[in-house]
């Protein structure tokens, strides 16, 4: 083996000054003045009552508000979005953090995958913005979890636990979209993880969690840009200040409820992204 030697200007390259990757000078921006107009007039249309350690899907048509709400104690959710008529565009994570951040907040917007790479969501509200990021790199709302699954149980555990956030969401696409279970896991994804309170340790850059600081009240709003299959899961980890796949933490459910507005003047849909498909051919 060779040793590794550091070289006598390693402090002048550590040193050197990031470049963000996606500047987002000319990315288009929402009409947060238009969607708080539009909050002041809303009505209750539908609402849906996701079972601790359980999940659930809703439908949000587009120009309508998705609320999640923390109804009975601190839980958090991961929540995957579909557009309605087409499971093969969904909630894209890692351009969504490439682009916003490694956690969301108000005037942020979830965006879709490729080809149609669009606003799927608008965040409109927060009650948990003021949290903030904290002294260990801690925030809420992340897009850098993936979810809690079954497989990674089995290889780190040797587990069969069938009620982590990927089970819950594959459940709840199959009965939404009358899907087999197995056709159902191929469209799960990465999520936006709900409430969670989220970072990366400074020395060995491992993604942590800690307890959600979310109460019963608390909520965040998304406003559907297109007609949306919301599906969340509430996580068994509950709070998430301990671990995430189990049945030994105090979990909660979570509430989903769709806001009509009484006036969207001025608002128009997004498009699908406008580059051609020729890949160069």
């Amino acid at each position: 083996m060779t040793d590794i030697t550091t070289p006598k200007d390693a402090d002048a390259r550590r040193a050197i000054a990031p470049v963000i990757c996606y500047p987002t000078d000319t990315l288009p921006q929402p009409d947060m003045a238009l969607y708080k107009a539009a909050r002041r007039d809303v009505e209750l249309v539908d609402q849906q009552t996701v079972p601790a350690r359980d999940g659930a899907s809703i439908v949000v048509p587009a120009g309508h508000f998705l609320r999640i709400v923390s109804v009975e104690g601190p839980q958090v959710g991961d929540l995957n979005l579909f557009a309605k008529d087409d499971l093969t565009e969904r909630f894209y994570s890692g351009k969504t953090r490439a682009l916003h951040g490694t956690h969301i907040t108000t005037g942020d917007r979830m965006w879709s995958s490729f080809p149609h790479l669009r606003p799927m969501a608008t965040v409109t509200h927060d009650t948990l913005a003021w949290y903030g990021m904290d002294a260990f790199g801690g925030s809420v709302h992340d897009v850098i979890g993936t979810r809690c699954d079954p497989y990674t149980g089995n290889l780190l555990d040797q587990t069969q636990y069938h009620h982590c956030c990927h089970s819950n969401l594959t459940r709840a696409v199959a009965d939404a979209a009358g899907i087999a279970m197995a056709q159902a896991e191929t469209h799960v994804h990465d999520v936006l993880n709900v409430f969670m309170c989220t970072g990366f340790t400074r020395d060995t850059g491992q993604y942590f969690m800690k307890t959600s600081p979310v109460r019963p009240d608390d909520y965040i709003e998304l406003f559907a840009e297109i007609d949306l299959l919301a599906v969340l899961s509430a996580c068994p980890g509950g709070d998430c200040s301990a671990q995430h796949s189990s049945d030994a933490a105090a979990c909660y459910p979570l509430l989903m409820e769709v806001y009509k507005p009484a006036d969207l003047t001025g608002w128009v849909p997004p498009q699908r992204n406008g580059y051609d498909g020729t890949h160069g051919r």
